[in-house]
C-alpha cells in the first residue's frame, strides 16, 4: 500500500525541486499533497545521489520522487540502485526495469511507475521504453495488457510520457479509461503547464481514474534559479481542490 498523500484521496502533484530549500517550500505550498522530484541524472554516480537524496527524503517525510531525468532510459540502473538505499515514496522507471526496482526496494510501500509512450493510435501504448528496446522495433500493446504486465512486475501506475500537453488527447482519454477499468493509477507527463493542467486533470477524473499523479515540470521552473515557482504550485493546488 502506497504512502503517497493524495488530495481527497484522488490527486497528488509531482514537481521538481531545484534545491533542498525549494523542495521544502514546494512541500508546504502543496500542503503535502506532492511527491517532489529529484533526478538521478543530476548526479555523477549513485553514492553521491544517495547521500544527497537522503536529505530530501527526510525533509519531505518520505515524499521524494526519484527521477530518471527526462525519461532517460539510461538512468534506469541508477534509479534501481538508489532504491536499495532510499525507501522513497515514489520512483520513476522505464517499463522493463520495474521488477528489478521493486526487488531492490524490498517492500510494497514505495510507489513505482512504469513509463509507456504514445503511439499515435488511441488504445495502444509503446512499452519498449528501456535503453535497448527504445531503439528496437516498437512494442505496441493494448493499454489493458500493459497495465496487467505492470501489475505483474510490481508496478503501481502508468507513466504516460511524452504527452506533449494535449497533443495526444484521444490517446490520453483511452489510457485514462483503461486505468479506470483496471483500478490503476495514471501519471500524465510531458508538456503539462498552467494553461492545460485543468483540462488534462478533468479528462482523467471524468474517465473515472481513482488516483492520479500529474507531473508538471519545466513549465513552472524559473530559468534563472532552476527552482520551481512556489506561486505556480499554489495555483496548481487550487485547480486540484476545484476538481478533486
Amino acid at each position: 500500500m502506497s504512502n503517497i498523500n493524495y488530495y481527497n484521496d484522488r490527486v497528488c502533484l509531482n514537481v521538481l525541486a531545484g534545491n533542498l530549500e525549494n523542495a521544502k517550500e514546494i512541500y508546504a505550498a502543496a500542503e503535502k499533497h506532492v511527491v517532489v522530484g529529484v533526478l538521478s541524472a543530476n548526479y555523477p554516480d549513485v553514492p553521491s545521489a544517495v547521500e544527497d537524496m537522503k536529505k530530501y527524503n527526510e525533509a519531505l517525510e518520505g515524499n521524494l520522487s526519484v527521477g530518471l531525468g527526462g525519461g532517460n532510459p539510461n538512468q534506469w540502473r541508477a534509479v534501481a540502485e538508489i532504491a536499495k538505499e532510499i525507501k522513497a515514496n515514489h520512483f520513476n522507471q522505464v517499463f522493463s526495469a520495474v521488477g528489478w526496482t521493486r526487488a531492490n526496494v524490498g517492500d510494497d510501500g514505495s510507489h513505482i511507475n512504469a513509463l509507456v509512450s504514445p503511439t499515435g493510435t488511441p488504445g495502444l501504448v509503446k512499452i519498449s521504453t528501456g535503453p535497448l528496446s527504445k531503439d528496437a522495433e516498437p512494442a505496441l500493446v493494448p493499454v489493458a495488457t500493459a497495465i496487467a504486465m505492470i501489475k505483474e512486475m510490481g508496478g503501481n501506475s502508468v507513466k504516460f510520457f511524452p504527452m506533449g500537453g494535449l497533443k495526444c488527447k484521444d490517446e490520453l482519454i483511452a489510457v485514462a479509461k483503461a486505468c479506470a477499468q483496471a483500478d490503476f493509477i495514471l501519471e500524465p507527463t510531458g508538456g503539462i503547464d498552467l494553461d492545460n493542467f485543468k483540462e488534462i486533470l478533468q479528462i482523467i477524473l471524468d474517465a473515472g481514474v481513482k488516483q492520479t499523479i500529474p507531473h508538471v515540470y519545466t513549465s513552472i521552473i524559473d530559468k534563472e534559479s532552476g527552482c520551481t515557482r512556489i506561486e505556480d504550485v499554489k495555483t496548481l493546488m487550487s485547480i486540484v481542490k476545484e476538481l478533486a
